[in-house]
């Protein structure tokens, strides 16, 4: 949907709901004898029971409240900080946090049409292909909580062919949020990382180290997060994202991920909230 129109949607959505919601409360019902409901409202409305009015209004609230709902798309390298600064977006703007990875599995559970055709690639050991996963995404994003709510799309697109698919499916976002990190710093950042395998909880060997020795002799680094793998991952990382960014240039916010968190999520959340004013 274009700004244009969302906007357009927006204001005749909101001016709709007020006069409903006069109308709702102040209708035809027996509490309410001298009809003042019924001199305000439009004949094609009088007489329609209590129940369908608040149904109406609800409906029409729903509608003017989900076209305000922010729509966010979040990349960046591994290590760049997205899982800490999407609990960040999360929390303050209400929107529902999606993973590739989640969707997959909620709809191979759910035994969805698309979610079967997944667990059919899935259990052969096979990449599920983009128009799959396009798919699982789409089936997520119709569903009433990201209508209602907003949604914040973790590490997807990564490639052009998904962001064009996105498109074709009709799905835009208001905001991209790229965390940007030099190279070295990620690879610093991954081969420090320790895992405690009793709580699950994430520490880092020279920015967050555990305090407790018998944590300290437990902890246990991931396979995969030696220097020499996390340098094949971002070449991967590279290698699609440039032609990502160029899929949401219009809509896109840089920010220097190479600071504290706290920094970081100050200037996300401006960002957004920038990007709405302007989507409005």
């Amino acid at each position: 949907m274009s700004t244009g129109i969302k906007v357009l949607c927006r204001i005749v959505a909101v001016l709709l709901a007020v006069p409903l919601a006069a109308f709702a409360f102040v209708g035809p019902y027996p509490q309410y004898p001298h009809g003042v409901g019924r001199a305000l409202a439009p004949p094609s409305v009088v007489g329609v029971p209590p129940s369908w009015k608040c149904t109406l209004v609800q409906s029409q609230c729903r509608l003017g409240w989900s076209l305000f709902a922010v729509n966010v798309i979040i990349a960046g390298a591994p290590a760049s900080g997205k899982g800490t600064q999407c609990e960040v977006i999360k929390e303050k703007f209400g929107v529902v946090h999606l993973s590739t990875g989640d969707m997959l599995r909620a709809a191979v559970s759910a035994g969805t049409e698309i979610g079967k055709l997944a667990k059919d690639f899935m259990d052969s050991g096979k990449l599920v292909p983009d128009d799959v996963i396009i798919g699982v995404v789409k089936d997520r994003l119709d569903a009433s909580d990201c209508r209602d709510n907003g949604w914040l799309l973790d590490g997807f697109p990564r490639t052009q062919a998904q962001a064009n698919a996105l498109a074709e499916a009709g799905v835009s976002a208001d905001c991209f949020l790229f965390l940007d990190v030099p190279d070295e710093v990620l690879v610093e950042r991954v081969v420090g990382r320790r895992t405690d395998p009793v709580t699950g909880k994430i520490y880092h060997m020279k920015f967050s180290p555990p305090d407790d020795e018998e944590v300290l002799k437990r902890l246990m680094q991931r396979s995969d997060d030696t220097e020499e793998k996390v340098k094949v991952r971002l070449e991967q990382f590279h290698a699609n994202v440039d032609s990502v960014k160029d899929s949401y240039s219009d809509i896109m916010v840089v920010i220097d991920g190479n600071r504290a968190p706290d920094v970081v999520s100050k200037d996300i959340i401006e960002a957004i909230e920038s990007r709405t004013k302007e989507a409005v």
